[in-house]
C-alpha cells in the first residue's frame, strides 16, 4: 500500500507515489545530491526546477536506477526496489514511463517500432496486437496515423516529443517522468504539449514528474513545484510558496522579467490555488 499523508487543513489524505529519503549521489569525491528528500503525490503534475548543473536530471536518473546512489532510500508506488525480486522489479518497471530529453528515439526504428520497444521488452504479444496498441498510443498523443511508419529524421521537433511520449505511455504506466519535455519547441508547440500532458493526466489518472526550465509550464499545468538547490530540495509547494520564499535564486527565477510577463496582474493566491485544484481533478 502506498504511503499516505494528510493534506493541510484536515483534507483527505493523499497517496505518496514516490518518496525519496536522505538520497545522496556523487561522482568520485564530488557530491551532487546530499541527503535529499522529496515526495510526489498521486495524480499531481510536479514541476522540478533548479539552476543548470544542480542535479535535476541526476535525481531523475537515480530514481530510475540509471545512476547509483551512495545512500538513502527511494520508494516508488509504495515499493522499495532494493527489496524486490526480479519478477517484482519487472512489474514495477512496467508501471513507469519515461520521456528523455530530445525524445531519445531510436533513429533506425519507425515511430511504431519505437513505441513497441517496451512491449517487446516486457510482454509477449503477437505482432498484430502490438501494431494495434502502437496505433492507439499514436492517436492518444495527437499524432496523425501516417506518423506510425515514419522515422525520427522525418519528424518535426514537436512530433518527436509526441512520439517519445507515446512510447513512455506504451505500457499504461502510473507514473511518468518527463525530462525537459518542451525544450526546443516554439511557444505554440510548447503550450499544446503542456495541454496534452494535462489532458492525459486527467483522462488516464497519471502522476507526472516534470523536470523543466519552462516558466509557462510551471505556471499553467504544474500543481506543485520543487526547487533543487544546495544539493537538496530547498522549497516545494505552489507558485505562491515560490514567490514568498526568501532565496535570491528562487526570487530571481519566479519574479524575474520573464516571470512578470507571465503572472497575471491582480490574481490572488486563492484564485490560483482554486485553479490548480480544479486542473488536478482533486
Amino acid at each position: 500500500m502506498d504511503g499516505q499523508v494528510p493534506e493541510p487543513g484536515g483534507k483527505k489524505e493523499r497517496d505518496i507515489v514516490l518518496s525519496a529519503r536522505d538520497v545522496t549521489v556523487g561522482f568520485g569525491s564530488k557530491i551532487v545530491l546530499d541527503k535529499l528528500n522529496l515526495d510526489i503525490y498521486r495524480g499531481e503534475i510536479l514541476g522540478f526546477v533548479g539552476a543548470s548543473g544542480t542535479g535535476k536530471s541526476v535525481l531523475m536518473r537515480t530514481i530510475l536506477r540509471l545512476l547509483p546512489r551512495q545512500s538513502g532510500t527511494i520508494k516508488i508506488l509504495g515499493q522499495n526496489f532494493d527489496e524486490l525480486g526480479e519478477a517484482e522489479r519487472n512489474a514495477l518497471d512496467m508501471r513507469l514511463g519515461v520521456l528523455f530529453q530530445q525524445g531519445a528515439l531510436f533513429s533506425s526504428l519507425t515511430v511504431k517500432e519505437n513505441i513497441q520497444v517496451p512491449m517487446r521488452e516486457y510482454l509477449d504479444l503477437p505482432k498484430s496486437l502490438m501494431d494495434e496498441l502502437a496505433h492507439l498510443k499514436i492517436r492518444l498523443v495527437g499524432l496523425a496515423a501516417d506518423a506510425a511508419d515514419k522515422y525520427p529524421s522525418e519528424l518535426s521537433g514537436g512530433m518527436i516529443k509526441r512520439a517519445a511520449l507515446a512510447r513512455a505511455l506504451a505500457l499504461d504506466p502510473d507514473l511518468v517522468f518527463l525530462d525537459e519535455p518542451t525544450s526546443g519547441l516554439d511557444p505554440i508547440g510548447a503550450t499544446e504539449f503542456d495541454e496534452l500532458i494535462a489532458r492525459l493526466r486527467d483522462t488516464l489518472g497519471l502522476t507526472v514528474y516534470m523536470v523543466t526550465h519552462d516558466l509557462d509550464s510551471l505556471f499553467s499545468v504544474c500543481d506543485r513545484i520543487a526547487v533543487l538547490g544546495h544539493k537538496r530540495v530547498m522549497v516545494e509547494g505552489t507558485i505562491e510558496d515560490m514567490l514568498a520564499y526568501d532565496d535570491p535564486w528562487v526570487q530571481a527565477y519566479f519574479k524575474g522579467k520573464r516571470a512578470r510577463a507571465i503572472v497575471p496582474q491582480g490574481e490572488n493566491a486563492a484564485g490560483r490555488a482554486e485553479s490548480a485544484e480544479h486542473g488536478s481533478g482533486k
